[in-house]
């Protein structure tokens, strides 16, 4: 649950001159130093919603850790962030789960509809401009404001996103003060060096000391994190202002500054391919813990894949950028992989259950 301030009405003078003017530090050891600052204007409202969490009886209070994901007030984010919180509130109350509170931290700086469905925090977006059309810029600088704002029980924190589904109950998978995090094949920090050397020196160590992972999903301490956050958001912007870089990484670019930041603070993660699959490309859903459905599903009624091409059958997210997806979805033919007709049958589950769920928030 949401409640109490933490360091109110502070937060980095030099981060918000950092983001005003749109301009970075000049070393690295005054981006590191971001980190353990608190100055003076901070997110616009804290708003508790949302109801005490139970733990099954066999939660040690130690491990739980703190569900959190970034969203906007766009239709598209809000649906999504819908079905997420919904899978949340049915795995945490099942054995094996190690869940504790929820936070949709809401960067479009002002409430949404879901105030009184989902707990949420409200904070600011970027200055106009500074995201250049890249929305996830936004992600790094509302978890520092969260951080510095939320009464956060637990001693770890899940960073997760609002297209991911809970498929079983996630237990804490980090190892003391060593995260863990989802490897993702497309970050590749060898194959990247001559421009990540831009952003991680040679005195730091060798380019494989960036692990190949983005901030989600990542079960991390909250005191790593609040050192690290600042540092991501700074690499983030200064990424994104290096025309090589912004090049390079596209729409990753913000993942790969999460991975730069933890190993300029020496953090180094636990891999665990189990963390997550990522539809139609991982046929099964019997070893692992989250579903991310950021790829189309595309099939032609004969259970063939045909990505790239609009299938006969398919589902895709992207479908649903005006409207959320009606109830009862028409199930995949019967020879596609089984995450694909798992997650159909998680959706239809959830947009059976939630109430109003067509309705416009």
């Amino acid at each position: 649950m949401i409640s109490g301030r933490k360091n109110a009405g502070k937060a980095s003078p030099c981060l918000l001159v950092l983001i005003s003017v749109g301009c970075f530090f000049a070393t690295y050891n005054f981006l590191t130093m971001v980190g353990h600052g608190r100055g003076r204007d901070g997110p616009r409202k804290l708003l508790d919603h949302g109801g005490a969490v139970s733990f099954t009886s066999g939660s040690d209070p130690s491990k739980r850790f703190h569900v959190a994901l970034t969203a906007t007030d766009a239709l598209y984010s809000q649906w999504q962030s819908r079905i997420m919180h919904y899978w949340y509130t049915e795995m945490r109350r099942r054995p094996g789960s190690d869940m504790g509170g929820f936070t949709r931290i809401l960067h479009s700086g002002k409430p949404d509809g879901l105030m009184d469905e989902i707990p949420t925090l409200v904070v600011d977006p970027l200055p106009e401009g500074v995201d250049k059309g890249y929305i996830v810029l936004n992600r790094p600088w509302a978890f520092v404001q969260w951080l510095q704002k939320a009464d956060i029980k637990e001693d770890y924190i899940l960073m997760a996103e609002p297209d991911h589904i809970f498929v079983k109950p996630l237990p804490n998978l980090a190892r003391g003060d060593q995260p863990a995090a989802f490897p993702f094949f497309y970050i590749k920090p060898t194959d990247n060096e001559k421009v990540l050397r831009k952003f991680f020196p040679e005195e730091k160590g060798p380019i494989s000391n960036i692990d190949p992972i983005g901030n989600s999903p990542v079960i991390i301490q909250k005191a790593q994190l609040e050192k690290i956050a600042p540092t991501w958001m700074n690499v983030s912007l200064k990424m994104k202002e290096d025309v090589e870089a912004d090049k390079a990484f596209g729409w990753v670019l913000e993942m790969y500054a999460y991975a730069v930041a933890s190993a300029l603070h020496g953090v180094h993660h636990n891999l665990r391919k189990d963390f997550m699959i990522q539809p139609p490309f991982d046929p099964k859903t019997d070893n692992t813990f989250i579903i991310h459905y950021t790829y189309g599903c595309d099939y032609s009624l004969k259970g063939e894949l045909t990505y790239g091409k609009i299938g006969e059958w398919r589902f895709d997210k992207r479908s649903y950028i005006r409207s959320p997806p009606p109830r009862n979805l028409s199930l995949p033919p019967p020879s596609v992989p089984e995450s694909v007709a798992t997650l159909v049958k998680m959706v239809n589950e959830a947009t059976a259950s939630i109430v109003g769920w067509e309705e416009e928030r």
